[in-house]
């Protein structure tokens, strides 16, 4: 769905670009106020490279409003905290970010288990959340998302398509393009990847295909021998794993190693240069689906892409970061509609809300809009597969509803 050249701690980090972007944290001129917009995920540790993606996917498109003086008498600064891919300490995180009454929107979290724990927090404030990478259906739809969708939380939305698409698009390719007939699938017990890997399993079985066996892992763990022997004795053809790339990159490294030659396929949690990076020649014809179209693609995304390299940031931006620009932007597009001549009304949180649900652009992602889930409106997906040491992307499309 990592090079750390600045670690962040768990704090209210106020963040500029480079350190000296022009007047990201002043607010003293005249007729001016300064707006936060909070950053929840993890930025140390597990998942780090793709949270960095998308705090800096924020930065930029703060530094872009605050050049371009995109809403007048509104100084935009980030507030990243890192949550580490921890529950509770996303939702330490959004108590801290409620709080700070600057705070008018929030980016994040990265992990459906975190958001999960952070979602009624913001909701109780009327504080707007944007992820730009959860994907678990329930989310936006409840539990019983897929007999009788209702939307839990009117704060909450997602610049992400989710794993109801995502795991029937996986399945449709691993079965008819592909052609993979037996499935072995693994999970980290994990809200995400419990989630994806269940679709991907009922969606593979539908189209003909066969799970022979599933397992569990635990985040954190180095040591697959077991597993990997077990999948490799009940041949079969393709390895489905629903978690991140911690996890993912050590597990192909060690079936690889055991002589099981068949390919990993995961979802947009193990869609990073990360993941290549550690596994090496391993990796090779492993495949995953993610979000939207490659982002060096999008004509739109090509400052964006231009920028992120030329500051160096580091992290991952070709998973996230294209979205977590978008979701930034939709929170100041809203702002510009609510704030105006510099004067913050009582109940601008709940205002934002609203102009967020009716926000509609173009962003550097795609269309972005909102239905009444809050689900983003862009179905669009892609399978990748490395190549050659690298992501290349082998079929997009829209992805509908099975």
């Amino acid at each position: 769905m990592v090079i750390l050249t600045s670690v962040l701690t768990t704090g209210a980090l106020t963040l500029t670009a480079c350190g000296s972007r022009d007047d990201n944290s002043k607010s003293g001129d005249s007729g001016n106020v300064t707006v936060t917009i909070g950053v929840d995920a993890p930025l140390t540790g597990q998942n780090s490279a793709t949270g960095l993606g998308i705090q800096y996917g924020a930065q930029i498109a703060v530094d872009d409003a605050n050049k371009n003086k995109t809403v007048p008498g509104v100084t935009f600064k980030i507030k990243a905290l890192d949550d580490k891919a921890i529950p509770a300490t996303g939702q330490q995180n959004a108590t801290q970010l409620v709080s700070d009454k600057t705070v008018l929107g929030v980016v994040g979290p990265l992990n459906s288990g975190v958001a999960t724990q952070m979602q009624q927090v913001f909701a109780t404030a009327n504080l707007v959340e944007i992820s730009p990478s959860n994907t678990n259906p329930e989310l936006t739809m409840g539990k019983n998302w897929q007999t009788s969708p209702s939307r839990p939380f009117k704060t909450y939305f997602r610049t992400a398509t989710t794993d109801a698409l995502q795991g029937a698009y996986a399945a449709d390719y691993a079965y008819n393009g592909a052609k993979k007939k037996k499935a072995f699938v693994v999970d980290d017990k994990q809200t995400y990847g419990a989630g994806l890997s269940k679709i991907f399993s009922e969606q593979f079985a539908k189209q003909g295909g066969k799970v022979i066996g599933t397992d569990h892992v635990n985040t954190g763990d180095r040591d697959f021998s077991t597993l990997v022997t077990k999948i490799k004795n009940s041949g079969a053809d393709i390895l489905y794993y629903g978690g991140q790339y911690d996890e993912a990159q050590v597990l192909t490294k060690q079936l690889k190693a055991a002589g099981a030659n068949i390919p990993l396929f995961g979802g947009d949690g193990i869609f990073s240069d990360t993941y290549i990076k550690t596994a090496g020649k391993s990796a090779e014809g492993d495949l995953a689906t993610s979000i939207g179209v490659p982002v060096d693609t999008l004509p739109a995304a090509k400052d964006f892409v231009a920028t992120y390299k030329a500051k160096k940031y580091p992290g991952d931006y070709g998973t996230y970061g294209s979205y977590s620009y978008d979701a930034t932007n939709a929170i100041i597009k809203a702002v510009g509609s609510v704030v105006k001549d510099g004067k913050i009304p009582d109940d601008a949180r709940s205002q934002i809300v609203d102009a967020v649900q009716k926000n509609t652009f173009d962003g550097i992602s795609g269309k972005i809009a909102f239905d009444q889930y809050g689900d983003t409106t862009n179905k669009q997906l892609t399978v990748y597969k490395v190549v050659s040491g690298a992501w290349k992307s082998v079929q997009s499309g829209v992805a509908t509803p099975k």
